[in-house]
């Protein structure tokens, strides 16, 4: 959509005019670095898009969508390195590329930028943006304490998972999408309305990141294809599939997970088929499908007129129903 596409190159614009040119340079030529390897942006864009909704002069939004920039990326360069992980983007991650005490150190700084621009904010808003923001953020470490405990806990329930991506990666869109709404002058109601309607893409959107990493392709996603399934990483797939293997008395699916002899390509081959066996993709999209609904129900209550609706409904297919 030309919208999406305007507000992105806006974004880009103003992100690149505020480009890090402070000494020393080891501490911010690592996030000129990570910011510059590109992403969809679409965090710094919901803040303009939600602006825009209300008020079509969204320039007021650049530094909260800047702030929603700096605060995701901020929580990549740290992911990365407690995932060790190699590759974000395409690229090298900040750790590899540069080193882990580097990488934790100008992730740190990136934060405390978030919160710099932030305070740019309109002052009528400042204080529900405030406590919008540092509840997010608090969210997000919570995901993640919650997805690292996934790592070494034998059996995660299917809500404790939803939980988790909710925290880890929906509440930052949903964020976004409401502080860019109270800049814009929505009500509270409808701000609100689009924050559970950005809670419920953005499960739906991270369920299609997990079936992408197993069914998507590694050269247009941007990382190792199986990486999910190569670190026995419990995403709704697999735990779907366990509780399916569970059902049917099949341990296949448990040996595998503990063999560590086996090798990267073989492990995730066999993987694959015991989702086939069990209709996993096709059980999984249906859930996927069903946050997407429930989003739209919460869009369809807002006081929007239905031309900026059908904008909302469009980032449907190009956040969820996306092939990379």
């Amino acid at each position: 959509m030309e919208l999406i596409t305007e507000l992105r190159e806006k974004f880009n614009k103003y992100l690149k005019s505020q480009e890090f040119t402070q000494s020393p340079k080891e501490l911010y030529e690592p996030n000129n670095y990570f910011l510059n390897i590109g992403g969809k942006r679409m965090r710094p864009v919901l803040v303009l898009l939600g602006a825009h909704l209300y008020d079509k002069n969204y320039e007021d939004a650049l530094p909260a969508a800047l702030a929603i920039e700096y605060f995701h990326n901020f929580s990549l360069i740290h992911d990365d390195i407690m995932d060790d992980a190699p590759i974000r983007r395409g690229q090298l991650t900040v750790h590899e590329k540069f080193d882990a005490n580097t990488a934790i150190l100008s992730g740190d700084a990136l934060l405390v930028y978030a919160y710099k621009y932030l305070s740019q904010v309109p002052e009528k808003h400042f204080k529900k943006i405030f406590d919008t923001f540092n509840k997010t953020a608090i969210e997000v470490c919570e995901g993640q304490q919650l997805d690292m405990n996934f790592e070494t806990q034998k059996n995660v329930k299917e809500e404790d998972y939803l939980n988790m991506i909710c925290l880890k990666t929906s509440v930052v869109l949903a964020a976004g999408l409401k502080i860019g709404a109270l800049i814009g002058n929505s009500t509270l109601d409808d701000a609100q309305l689009l924050y559970q309607y950005a809670i419920n893409l953005g499960i739906a959107f991270q369920i299609q990141d997990d079936i992408l990493d197993c069914y998507g392709e590694e050269s247009l996603i941007g990382k190792q294809l199986g990486g999910d399934i190569i670190q026995n990483k419990k995403t709704i797939l697999l735990i779907r599939a366990l509780e399916a293997s569970k059902q049917a008395q099949d341990n296949s699916l448990i040996r595998l997970l503990e063999d560590e002899e086996i090798s990267k390509e073989l492990k995730v081959e066999k993987v694959l088929s015991i989702y086939k066996k069990y209709h996993i993709k096709e059980s999984v999209e249906n859930l996927r499908n069903s946050y997407i609904n429930i989003a739209l129900e919460h869009l369809e209550k807002t006081s929007l007129p239905e031309d900026r609706k059908t904008i909302l409904k469009y980032l449907v297919d190009y956040l969820v129903n996306r092939t990379y």
